[in-house]
């Protein structure tokens, strides 16, 4: 009987490290960076094998170790990816000289950042609540090895369980 209990206990912890690890995870948004199309203490499920297969693309919401603070992941949308020309005039993002359109923008900022080229393997990335979110205008690109996964799926709470 303790044998089967240790086997089911040790069979149960691979399977769970198998997923975790290779297929999805919980994540839980901390902070108001993502409002209005995410919230704080919501939880949702970071997809990690579509990325196994395929890049992230423009407007992905994606979970990710950021450059500067190794020890929290970050959710923030991709707004560029390698080779890309942005630039922001008084908070209006431009990629590749055409103004972007963001119909989730709800909080908008005013700053004005120079043009800069996304570099290779790397992803520049924002908060949709743009004057509340550290992102890649104040640190930089986030490296390709630094993405964990893509948004999936809100479920937490219950009443407001969407897609992203």
């Amino acid at each position: 009987m303790l044998r089967e209990l240790l086997e089911t206990v040790v069979s149960a912890g691979i399977i769970a490290f198998i997923i975790i690890t290779f297929i999805g995870q919980v994540t839980v948004v901390k902070g108001a960076s993502m409002e209005d199309t995410l919230f704080n203490r919501e939880r949702l499920i970071c997809n990690k094998i579509s990325y196994r297969f395929t890049e992230p693309q423009h407007g992905d919401i994606v979970i990710f170790k950021p450059p500067i603070d190794q020890g929290h992941n970050y959710i923030k949308r991709v707004i560029g990816v390698e080779g890309d020309k942005i630039k922001i005039i008084e908070g209006t993002v431009y990629l590749n000289g055409e103004k972007l359109e963001e119909d989730y923008i709800i909080h908008h900022s005013y700053e004005t950042m120079p043009e800069i080229t996304v570099n290779k393997g790397s992803f520049f990335v924002m908060g949709d609540n743009r004057g509340n979110s550290s992102d890649s205008r104040f640190w930089g690109f986030v490296p390709r090895k630094n993405i964990i996964g893509k948004a999936s799926v809100v479920f937490w709470p219950i009443t407001k369980a969407r897609m992203p």
